[in-house]
């Protein structure tokens, strides 16, 4: 039996168009689950190899669901990831008209993406929130709502007709997803990656967060991502999803982990990996003095110091 993959389901989803588009998708049982945290904790269980989940959209940002459940439990690695450009189209029961239509499903993430849409055009109708773009699909097939927004792939998949299509708020909107398994050393730098991080703060302090970020800062690691999310021990008390240019072997980035490591109480690694649809042939070369070869001079000088060979 081939090793399986769990993904966001059901059938239908953005997120299985994505993970299709892994070569290594062929070779693997890919298996629908009810949401992220189902997804990630069939790997926790050793039941699937990987969850492949979404992570982030160019409309909101971060999708707290993952990073939430990437920070906390038993720690889980991203391996690789996929950018999908992301338009909408209303689904509906065959024979259903605009004017019919009363409430509309689709996943939290989706209401940002056609917003202004539904203003212009669905005006008085109730969002119904969704644990998919697919699973409101099959909710509208069985009659529960009247609409669903969902890729328009998903229309034949659940015996539903696309009513509109080319639905989106902002040109271009795309959403990454990320393939995640259990922890092991992380795959050699392509010279285009990106390292994942979860952060907590010491405490609450004027410049608490300035210090974290200079840890990046001063070895000239540019950050992607950053997102502060509630740690759950009351209010005030945050941690930091972030994205850094680069890869934990590049001495940069491995001494802005350690600076990180020696002034926070926790740090989670998230993994180091290939940026998608990034050559690295096309990446800016590092700031002056931040290369590993300026990193490894300054060590190499500072040993011969000690040794009184300066």
């Amino acid at each position: 039996m081939p090793a399986s993959y769990a993904y966001l389901g059901p059938e239908g989803t953005f997120t299985e168009v994505a993970l299709r588009t892994l070569p290594e998708s062929a070779t693997r049982q890919l298996v629908p689950m009810v949401s992220v945290p189902a997804a990630l904790d069939a790997v926790r269980a050793g039941e699937a190899e990987a969850a492949f989940v979404p992570i982030e959209n160019s409309v909101e940002g971060g999708i707290t669901t993952t990073i939430d459940q990437l920070a906390v439990g038993e720690p889980l690695m991203i391996y690789r990831e996929v950018l999908l450009s992301i338009t909408f189209a209303l689904l509906v029961r065959p024979g259903t008209k605009l004017s019919d239509i009363k409430t509309v499903s689709a996943h939290p993430a989706a209401q940002p993406q056609v917003r202004n849409w539904m203003r212009d055009n669905l005006p008085d109708v109730v969002w119904e929130s969704a644990a998919s773009n697919a699973d409101g699909a099959r909710l509208v097939q069985e009659g529960r709502y009247d609409a669903a927004f969902a890729g328009e792939f998903a229309a034949a998949r659940y015996g539903l007709e696309a009513l509109e299509t080319e639905i989106h708020d902002a040109e271009n909107a795309q959403t990454r997803f990320v393939l995640v398994g259990r922890t092991a050393r992380p795959a050699a730098p392509t010279g285009a990656d990106k390292t994942s991080v979860v952060i907590w703060q010491r405490d609450d302090h004027p410049g608490a967060l300035l210090e974290l970020l200079q840890e990046f800062a001063v070895r000239g690691v540019n950050l992607m991502l950053l997102q502060s999310r509630p740690t759950g021990e009351g209010i005030g008390n945050y941690c930091f999803a972030i994205d850094a240019e680069g890869h934990i072997a590049d001495r940069r980035v491995a001494e802005a982990l350690m600076g990180l490591k020696r002034v926070c109480p926790k740090v989670r690694f998230l993994g180091s990996y290939p940026q998608a649809d990034v050559d690295p042939k096309d990446m800016r070369a590092p700031r002056a003095g931040t290369s590993d070869g300026e990193f490894a001079a300054a060590s190499d000088w500072l040993a011969r110091c000690q040794d009184g060979r300066f």
